[in-house]
């Protein structure tokens, strides 16, 4: 059995090697809630209402004469108006759709010295669950007060991770120690606990134990090569998770949602070392994007960049007239675009500096309407903090003058202002589908960008 598991891990790290070294990585895998564009709105569209139907129209009335009268020549002075069309009623707008996510309480932060080690035993461990068969599928929602067969198979389900203990998998009733082995497994996927088994939950139970060993499995060889500095103070963004945590002494003193890039702009892993934070940045668009977004918009609207802000200059730092520049040339390259600061600004009103070789970094946003979607990969690799004023706050602990989260805003909106850190603070992101905690806990995320899927695809268990 062992010599099985760890030809998996085997066979698992050999495939990701080879599809690294290609560049090449499998498609990735949205769960169904995350079929959504990549900026959606604050709402669904609502439906357009359908016309009201034609009057009917009205009947001859019974006394009319056989033979039809003379027409009657209409009148020159006034002629007869047409009635007004009554107006369409407004479409009524759908709801948004419930949140299933939920920011993790768990106060261990998401990567700790003995992630590694922790994640490495709990991949065998789901190994050894694999080559057994694996776990019941449950299939079918249920909620407090369900009895039957799908209660017995939710039982073992739960039982297979040890949400629920091994003595209490039998039976085909609910009880209160199934709703909390439901809300502890919730937890351990960043869902809301709300002890009820559909959407999101459903979804997640039914994965099969082979998929979850190599999540852990992929994660822990990620891992491996990871010599990040941990210290009293540091910052872990888990990318599928799309969170951070500021850790201090060990626990999480601080947890943010995040907003981490999409699948076709990947948030990098990265090592770094956060030293100041940007008050009222200004933005310097990447090359990329004036290539991609910027030259296509200037050629349908040469108003584009006065109307965002976003000054042009040469290689001396000499301000250019943007329609003064072919933007269907790939020479229009060349031009560094600056976004001024201010409230339009791409970067919100923080920036956090951490120097690293991908350009990538944490800041604020002015569309902070996204933090409230459950999927969260919406950027161009950067990291987007909901909380960033917090944040902020917690790294300025201990610097020159007063930069509590109250003195931080007073200074938005007014020149841009650089405030260094006491002491740089590390930082790390790292892309973890599945991992297990010093304490042993195991948790998963979504594979988003789709680097786990490169093993067994099919009969998995």
């Amino acid at each position: 059995m062992r010599n099985k598991s760890q030809a998996r891990i085997g066979q698992a790290g050999r495939a990701i090697a080879t599809f690294a070294a290609a560049g090449l990585l499998a498609a990735p895998l949205f769960p169904a809630w995350a079929q959504t564009a990549a900026e959606p709105s604050a709402a669904p569209a609502a439906p357009v209402a359908p016309a009201p139907a034609p009057a009917a129209q009205a009947p001859a009335p019974a006394s009319a004469p056989a033979v039809p009268a003379e027409p009657v020549a209409a009148p020159t002075a006034a002629p007869q108006t047409a009635a007004a069309p009554k107006p369409k009623p407004k479409p009524k707008p759908k709801p948004a759709p419930p949140r299933e996510m939920a920011l993790s309480d768990d106060p261990t932060p998401a990567l700790q010295p003995e992630t590694f080690f922790a994640t490495s035993l709990a991949s065998e461990r789901y190994a050894a669950i694999a080559d057994a068969g694996g776990w019941p599928k449950v299939g079918t929602p249920l909620q407090p007060g369900a009895r039957g067969k799908s209660v017995s198979a939710l039982r073992k389900r739960l039982a297979a991770e040890g949400d629920l203990p091994a003595e209490a998998a039998g039976g085909e009733a609910w009880d209160a120690g199934l709703t909390q082995a439901v809300k502890h497994f919730q937890f351990r996927m960043g869902l809301r606990q709300t002890g009820v088994v559909a959407g999101a939950t459903l979804r997640e139970l039914d994965v099969p134990a082979s998929v979850r060993f190599r999540q852990l499995a992929s994660s822990a060889q990620r891992l491996a090569g990871n010599d990040f500095p941990f210290g009293p103070r540091y910052i872990v963004v888990n990318i599928p998770s799309a969170a951070v945590d500021a850790v201090e002494n060990g626990r999480v003193a601080r947890r943010y949602t995040a907003i981490v890039g999409d699948v076709e702009h990947p948030s990098p892993e990265v090592e770094a070392k956060i030293g100041a934070v940007n008050l009222n940045p200004t933005w310097t668009v990447p090359v990329s994007i004036i290539k991609n977004e910027i030259m296509p918009k200037m050629q349908k609207d040469p108003s584009y960049l006065a109307k965002a802000r976003i000054r042009v200059f040469d290689n001396h730092g000499t301000e250019i007239e943007p329609k003064s520049i072919n933007w269907a040339s790939e020479r229009a390259v060349n031009y560094t675009l600056r976004q001024d600061s201010g409230a339009q600004n791409s970067l919100g009103s923080i920036r956090i500096a951490m120097p690293n070789k991908h350009a990538v970094y944490m800041h604020d946003t002015p569309s902070k309407r996204l933090f409230a979607s459950d999927y969260r990969f919406l950027s161009h690799g950067c990291v987007r903090v909901e909380g960033v004023y917090d944040l902020a706050a917690w790294l300025l602990e201990g610097a020159p003058g007063q930069w509590d989260k109250a003195a931080i805003m007073s200074k938005i909106g007014d020149e841009r202002q650089d405030v260094t850190l006491p002491k740089p603070v590390p930082v790390v992101w790292v892309y973890m589908t599945g991992w297990a905690s010093a304490n042993g806990t195991v948790h998963f995320r979504n594979d988003i960008y789709g680097v786990d899927a490169v093993g067994e695809a099919r009969g998995d268990r």
